[in-house]
């Protein structure tokens, strides 16, 4: 009962006690499988705010530990391993934060087959939670490719007229990077005699040039994820052609699980490799950076827009990543977290003004803040989040990458680091170019359509949707020292762990 209840047990699987009651109600009753799956998902936040409430900031280490035998044959050990710690904590609440926002925000918006898709967000659920917990490269994987199953379906069955082009895309290429990472995972199993994460970053001892293949297989199925600059062009056919919660969590939880196998296995795990490949990873890191603000500035369709804008913001994480240093991987989290709620909260209020106009084209729009004031307001406050405004949240986490990115070359990471940081800055400058642009063309000037002057502002339900990503964007924006203690000494211990690795290696 001990194991049943334990809490990392619970906020992975407690979704599933939802899935549960919903297969035995009716397709007919539609808003009350919408309850049962509001009530599941705001049940499991609270688990993971219990979660929270056990988690030690200071301690570096994994906590609530769980570690089960689970699969025995021919000799080999596989075992059910969960564990938290810093590196893992915020990201476990973002995504028990993000669904239930993601479930009330498909009130009307999902009217067909209602059952089957609440069944399938509860279970991505579990997945991507599960993905942040494992302790264990084989549970790691299967929590890995689980997601897979959920997301494309919501995209294949509520996307957009091209929904099945873009949930094959998505898969075949998550898919595609998936199978290198389990022949590196096999690898590993084999000739280090453990699937423990754990065991394996103490054990070490892998060989320098293996290192690098191993890096570069993880590596391909992470950068697909995240995705990074050129591997990126599954996500914007994804992102516009699923549904807004889809998009929702996609772009808040699903964009990070790239992110996080960087931080949780590429850089403690092979840190010689990562070390020796960090100016190629930040090469790429500011392309992307880059890239993405110009595609995005390009764009008609503002769904697209934002949809490129993650490639731009994701090129700030994977730079903080690979300064190598404290202030760079600080900083990279807490841009997970950030981007998760600025650009959530911008599909979400994309997807409103959609459900009234049934188009994304910006030129149908203009001047919809004298029709929509609260509407206009809130998603000015979400604008200025998104292109980093001080006082806002985006602004300290991209700040904090830059220091780190600044100083990188100093703490034996990435090399002709001032550059690097110089060329992610003018990233910032030109996320205010399109960000602007998009608010202009839909809100500001005359109202020049007729059907938008007849437009309502948001009601009760949407602004309950939005509402909660405004205050932690505030809360981030100023003060965001509460979050920089949940991470910092397990940052500190990874980054030592690589460094000393790296050092120890040098003739």
């Amino acid at each position: 009962m001990d194991f049943l209840m334990h809490p990392l047990n619970l906020v992975t699987f407690f979704p599933l006690l939802g899935v549960l009651v919903i297969l035995f109600l009716k397709q007919e009753q539609k808003n009350a499988i919408r309850w049962v799956a509001l009530v599941t998902s705001l049940i499991t936040f609270g688990i993971s705010l219990a979660v929270l409430a056990q988690f030690n900031a200071s301690n570096p280490d994994l906590q609530l530990t769980i570690n089960e035998p689970w699969i025995q044959v021919a000799g080999w050990n596989i075992h059910y391993s969960l564990g938290v710690d810093g590196l893992s904590i915020l990201l476990l609440l973002l995504t028990t934060f993000l669904t239930p926002i993601s479930i009330l925000s498909t009130w009307t918006a999902i009217d067909e087959r209602v059952k089957d898709f609440m069944i399938f967000f509860l279970l991505l659920e579990v997945g991507m939670s599960g993905v942040f917990l494992a302790q264990d490269l084989f549970l790691f994987y299967v929590f890995w490719e689980f997601t897979l199953v959920p997301m494309y379906f919501l995209i294949g069955i509520w996307g957009g007229p091209n929904r099945m082009y873009a949930a094959i895309k998505f898969f075949l290429y998550t898919m595609a990077g998936s199978i290198l990472m389990l022949l590196a995972i096999l690898w590993l199993g084999i000739h280090q005699g453990t699937f423990s994460v754990p065991e394996l970053i103490a054990k070490g001892g892998i060989p320098a040039d293996v290192q690098l293949w191993l890096f570069i297989a993880f590596a391909t199925a992470f950068a697909i994820k995240v995705p990074m600059w050129p591997l990126h062009s599954w996500l914007p056919d994804a992102h516009v052609q699923a549904p807004t919660a889809g998009s929702v969590i996609l772009a808040g939880v699903l964009l990070k699980m790239g992110t996080y196998g960087f931080l949780r296995f590429n850089l403690p795990l092979f840190p010689q490799a990562a070390v020796k490949a960090a100016p190629v990873m930040a090469v790429l890191a500011v392309i992307g950076i880059l890239y993405g603000a110009a595609v995005s500035y390009a764009q008609t369709d503002v769904k697209k827009l934002v949809a490129y804008s993650s490639i731009s913001h994701l090129g700030f994480v994977m730079l903080g990543l690979f300064a190598l240093n404290p202030q760079g991987v600080q900083g990279a989290i807490l841009q997970m977290i950030n981007h998760g709620l600025s650009t959530g909260a911008l599909f979400l209020l994309v997807g409103m003004v959609y459900e009234r106009r049934h188009t994304r084209e910006m030129d149908k729009f203009g001047g919809l803040w004298k029709v929509t004031p609260v509407y206009g307001a809130l998603t000015l406050i979400v604008t200025l989040s998104s292109m980093g405004l001080p006082g806002l949240n985006g602004f300290v986490g991209e700040f904090t990458i830059l220091l780190g990115a600044w100083g990188a070359g100093d703490a034996g990471g990435v090399l002709g680091s001032h550059y690097y940081a110089g060329f992610a800055a003018l990233g910032v400058i030109l996320a205010a170019v399109y960000m602007l642009f998009m608010f202009q063309k839909l809100f500001l000037g005359p109202v020049t359509h007729e059907e938008n002057k007849k437009l309502s502002d948001l009601n009760w339900r949407e602004i309950a949707t939005i509402v909660p990503l405004l205050l932690f964007i505030f809360w981030i924006g100023l003060y965001p020292k509460p979050f920089f203690g949940l991470m910092a000494p397990a940052v500190e211990k990874m980054v030592t762990l690589v460094h000393s690795a790296a050092l120890a290696a040098l003739p």
